[in-house]
């Protein structure tokens, strides 16, 4: 005869708070001059103009190709990145080649029929590594969580805007070579309830069910010894469940979030990442001729009664 046991485990789902800032700088120049009379009573020869004298549009080609050239590079990096600690490191280095380019930039006198779209776009270029600056503080909020995520809210703001303005100004000018990227857009992917992403270790006779309350998706993996067993996808407001556990003992891990990148196997924006703090035990018992086994239930959000506990994983710790 066979007479299943089910217990019941529960989490409290996870608030991720989302920071956003905007940082915007303006520069100004200012230019004097001045006329007097030599003590003589003859008038004074007018003053130079002070500061660098204006590039011709060749030189002025160059610098500008010489500064952005890294910065586009950089930029285009972070959409490799594969850890938190990387997806940090990248943002980092597009910061400092925009602000090495700032350097460069605002220190040369352009063209005089290109000064005013120089000017804004040195102060769209400024504009846009404070944006980056903010999407960093987004990524550790995990707000954000990947690279394309990152670039992708990027291509929405105010500044990159900016950016593709004054930088068209200029190459409409003079075919002058301006800091340009093409972000990707901002999705909202899900997989159907109950896909299975992997299945490694499976020919048992239990079951285990995952309920999803909260509002997100989750993906559920269960580790053995140090090995991914099984992972799958859970739809918020839906269940599943996943037959035919091996026996053993499992520690389980879950992932929510919002826009599932299968390539990654992760969430892009709002993620968490969690684990049950005591494991799951499945056994199956043979008495007397007959058979039994044990099942599992886990429910991904508060529910009244819950008794299970969890706790924060570090996201590049995280099974993927």
């Amino acid at each position: 005869m066979i007479s299943p046991r089910t217990f019941s485990r529960t989490v409290p789902a996870a608030a991720v708070a989302v920071l956003a800032a905007s940082v915007t700088l303006a520069a100004c120049t200012a230019s004097s001059g001045g006329s007097g009379k030599a003590a003589s009573g003859d008038e004074a020869a007018p003053s130079a103009s002070s500061g660098p004298p204006a590039l011709t549009p060749e030189a002025y080609r160059s610098a500008l190709d010489a500064a952005g050239r890294p910065a586009r590079t950089t930029l285009a990096a972070i959409a490799k990145a594969r850890t938190f600690r990387s997806l940090h490191q990248r943002i980092g280095r597009a910061e400092s080649a925009l602000e090495s380019a700032l350097e460069r930039l605002g220190g040369l006198r352009p063209p005089a029929d290109v000064a005013p779209e120089h000017a804004d776009y040195v102060a769209a270029l400024r504009g846009l590594n404070g944006r980056l600056g903010a999407l960093d503080e987004d990524v550790t909020s995990h707000a954000l969580c990947n690279g394309t995520a990152v670039l992708a809210r990027l291509g929405r703001s105010g500044e990159f805007k900016a950016l593709r303005a004054s930088g068209g100004d200029l190459a409409k000018a003079g075919d002058y070579p301006v800091v340009q990227i093409k972000p990707p857009a901002q999705r909202a992917r899900r997989l159907g309830n109950g896909t299975m992403l992997l299945s490694a270790i499976r020919g048992g006779r239990s079951s285990l069910t995952v309920q999803n309350g909260g509002a997100q998706d989750g993906v559920v993996t269960l580790v053995r010894g140090g090995r991914k067993a099984v992972s799958f996808y859970v739809r918020k407001r839906s269940s599943t469940k996943v037959a035919n556990i091996k026996d053993g003992t499992y520690r389980v891990y879950f992932t929510t979030g919002v826009d599932y990148d299968r390539s990654s196997r992760a969430f892009s924006r709002n993620c968490g990442f969690s684990k049950f703090d005591d494991p799951l035990t499945f056994r199956t018992l043979y008495s007397g001729g007959g058979v039994s086994w044990k099942d599992w239930t886990l429910t991904l959000d508060a529910v009244f009664g819950g008794n299970a506990t969890t706790s924060e994983v570090d996201p590049d710790a995280f099974p993927a």
